[in-house]
């Protein structure tokens, strides 16, 4: 258990928390979230020991061990894999090294027997013999080819580093396991195999993630950072954020019934209630939010953009035909024969661990890129717009301020229209007078899905849009694209965007494609299928 009283931070003249008091129990995954650059980040290094608040403090029970991922992928580069993950559990790792040194000595002693019968007692208790294969097991789920587990790390790739340093964290079954985007860089497998290992985890976890799924699977309470404050809610983020839009709306009409609305907020309550959990807490965590009143939920100081996508003219039956196309990108063939139809209202995602294969799809579908052989046919009542994974061409050494930018793309050049669309997109005031040049990365997005916004398609080419974007943009974005009532094509590693925009599914691989009508979630249950793509990859 972890406990936090009165904490507060500020840097400089900026306040993060103010008299934050919670306490964090045992099998509980608590999911910390918040706008971006509320902190979520530095909480947890406060959690972990790594800064020290203004005032308050926070107390661990005794003899309780925290550990936390680590983000430095170059720190243990001259250190063999299984080694650094062992590692995480730093006593037991100090007590091996110890034992080794003496066991190495020459002129072993007799005191020198004493202590290491000392040692040999605590390892035992640590449970040091199980070690090597409790971490070799640990690497080996995540994805970590066993060839590698006793290389350096400096042998391995970035994403294979990223999987050790979360292995690092998971070893040795910590008391309180703080994760920082543990998802980032993984494959599905592997954030597969991470929701089940926090499922079956006894002990405290707090985790900040931009992974709505990855959070609405494993969470059981949402910790928020908001107002300065940080609010405990039970209940995974898709129920968080549905009753705090519910709080909000109720906020903006307070002449409703209160009747009314608590019968809204049980509706929410009995649908989020039964969501996957760990079995155990199910029954407890739904007796939790039943005793939730009106007064528990607080409408959130977010912001959210607002997303919608309006075609001009409905496309006609015939959509988009692809005939044996191929394409060689630097000498390697990526795309191999690929043969389709796209239907009308068809929402396709295609996944697959070939990003580059799925880039040069879309781009070859857009227009922007010929292909070595095959032929791409559109309809001619469709309409396309895309939005490119590099989109830096549309702003680098571009000296225009945001209205003159947005201007090129809009039907209506005013600058009232083209300022109040910017509005929806969260750029208000002065900031509507910033260099396109010198935008963020997400708010260069934002500025690319106003440009979509603008076109009328009917079909929209996206390839992963919501890269660079904070939680509301994500969740904002998910809304529109589910609202669309023309067709999609695009790729994403946002899981949730996937499950619940797209109603056809795509894989490509190195011996073509893998088709299906169906959700994502059946896509990756259905066993059969899986086996016949794990073949189309040897």
């Amino acid at each position: 258990m972890i406990t936090v009283q009165g904490v507060g931070l500020r840097f400089g003249g900026r306040k993060l928390f103010e008299d934050v008091n919670i306490k964090f129990t045992p099998g509980n995954c608590y999911g910390l979230i918040g706008a971006n650059g509320a902190g979520k980040s530095t909480f947890l290094k406060i959690l972990a020991g790594e800064i020290e608040p203004n005032k308050g403090e926070v107390q661990v029970a005794s003899g309780q061990r925290i550990a936390m991922l680590k983000q430095d992928h170059f720190q243990y580069e001259e250190v063999p894999v299984l080694e650094t993950v062992i590692m995480g559990h730093e006593r037991l790792y100090d007590i091996m090294k110890e034992k080794d040194a003496l066991y190495a000595k020459p002129d072993f002693s007799e005191e020198d027997g004493v202590r290491a019968a000392e040692l040999e007692g605590e390892f035992a208790e640590l449970n040091g013999w199980e070690a090597e294969a409790e971490a070799a097991q640990l690497l080996s789920g995540l994805g970590v080819s066993e060839e590698f587990h006793t290389r350096k790390m400096k042998d391995l790739e970035g994403n294979d580093k990223v999987k050790v340093l979360l292995a690092q964290a998971l070893f040795g079954q910590p008391d309180i396991l703080l994760l920082d985007e543990p998802t980032n860089h993984l494959d599905i497998q592997a954030v597969r195999w991470l929701e089940d290992f926090l499922l079956n985890f006894d002990n405290t976890v707090i985790v900040v993630s931009h992974d709505r799924h990855f959070l609405n699977t494993v969470c059981t309470h949402m910790a928020d950072i908001d107002f300065g404050e940080i609010r405990l809610y039970v209940g995974n983020y898709d129920f968080w954020y549905e009753s705090s839009q519910l709080a909000l709306a109720m906020a903006k009409e307070k002449n409703k019934k209160l009747e009314e609305k608590r019968k809204q907020l049980e509706t929410f309550i009995a649908r989020f209630s039964a969501h996957k959990s760990k079995a155990r807490q199910a029954t407890s965590r739904k007796k939790m939010l039943e005793k939730l009143s009106l007064e528990d939920i607080k409408p959130s100081s977010r912001r959210y953009p607002f997303i919608h996508f309006e075609p001009e003219r409905e496309a006609g039956n015939d959509l988009l035909r692809v005939e044996g196309l191929s394409k060689a990108v630097d000498g390697e063939k990526v795309l191999d024969n690929l043969r389709f139809t796209l239907n009308k209202g068809d929402k396709v995602a295609f996944v697959g661990p070939d990003g580059l294969a799925k880039t040069t799809l879309l781009q070859i579908l857009a227009g922007k890129l010929e292909p070595d052989a095959g032929e791409v046919h559109w309809g001619i009542t469709t309409s396309r717009s895309y939005f490119p994974k590099d989109h830096n061409a549309y702003f680098d050494g571009v000296d225009l301020n945001l209205v003159d930018w947005l201007r090129q793309y809009s039907p209506d050049p005013s600058e009232t229209f083209v300022r109040g669309f910017l509005g929806r997109m969260l750029f208000s005031g002065d900031e509507v007078m910033k260099k396109a040049q010198v935008l963020s990365g997400g708010e260069k997005v934002r500025c690319m899905l106003a440009r979509m916004m603008l076109s009328g398609a009917n079909v929209l080419l996206l390839d992963e849009p919501t890269n660079h974007l904070d939680m509301e943009s994500i969740t904002a974005l998910n809304k529109g694209l589910e609202e669309f009532p023309g067709t999609i094509l695009f790729t994403s590693h946002d899981h949730q965007l996937i499950q619940t925009v797209a109603n056809r599914i795509m894989e490509i691989t190195p011996r073509g494609l893998v088709d299906k009508m169906t959700t994502y979630d059946e896509y990756l249950e259905d066993e059969a299928l899986q086996e016949k793509v794990r073949e189309m990859y040897l």
